[in-house]
């Protein structure tokens, strides 16, 4: 039974995914990192940007989800700025800048997920892209990516709760814009 078919919640939220190319240079990046033994890397297909996290939501509601959370978007770039280590041992990507169109997709989401009665995070959007957990005592190289994505759409998903090497953290339940149209970096 998978988790639409469920009548148990499933842990959503709405994010950038990106593609293989992206994806490849993201992995060269990582790869350069001097990781700490008790490391818990993400794998590749599990890298995102987070848009809104929803938390446990119905799995009755996916369909109108699916179709309420679908809003205009605007192709932009996503420029990644430095590494950083956070608290509680998150390896995480910055940007350099937070794009406007970024920005405004991010408010869109909230002001439709307001209207879906669900609940929004009222902090200061920060987007990033996490690397690992448990990374305390990683160390990032000294040079980071220079290079931006080119992002033509997001996504809604779901935690599957996987946590074995090799298992899928995430799936993509619907997506938006034309995000296989281009996968392409930018120098």
């Amino acid at each position: 039974m998978n988790s639409e078919e469920s009548s148990d919640p499933a842990r959503l939220f709405l994010a950038l995914c990106p593609g293989r190319a992206v994806q490849a240079a993201l992995a060269a990046h990582a790869d350069a990192w001097r990781w700490n033994e008790e490391v818990a890397r993400y794998a590749p297909a599990d890298w995102h940007v987070t848009l809104h996290f929803m938390g446990a939501v119905p799995c009755s509601r996916i369909d109108e989800l699916r179709a309420g959370l679908d809003v205009p978007f605007t192709p932009f770039e996503f420029r990644f700025g430095q590494p950083a280590l956070w608290p509680h041992g998150l390896a995480v990507l910055l940007p350099m800048a937070l794009p406007v169109a970024l920005q405004q997709l991010h408010d869109e989401l909230g002001h439709r997920l307001r209207q879906l009665d669900l609940r929004t995070d009222e902090r200061p959007y920060r987007p990033h892209l996490t690397l690992a957990r448990r990374a305390g005592e990683a160390r990032p190289p000294a040079r980071w990516p220079a290079w931006g994505w080119q992002v033509q759409g997001y996504a809604l998903m779901v935690s599957t709760g996987e946590t074995e090497p090799g298992g899928q953290r995430y799936r993509v339940l619907q997506q938006y814009g034309a995000p296989d149209a281009a996968d392409a970096l930018r120098p």
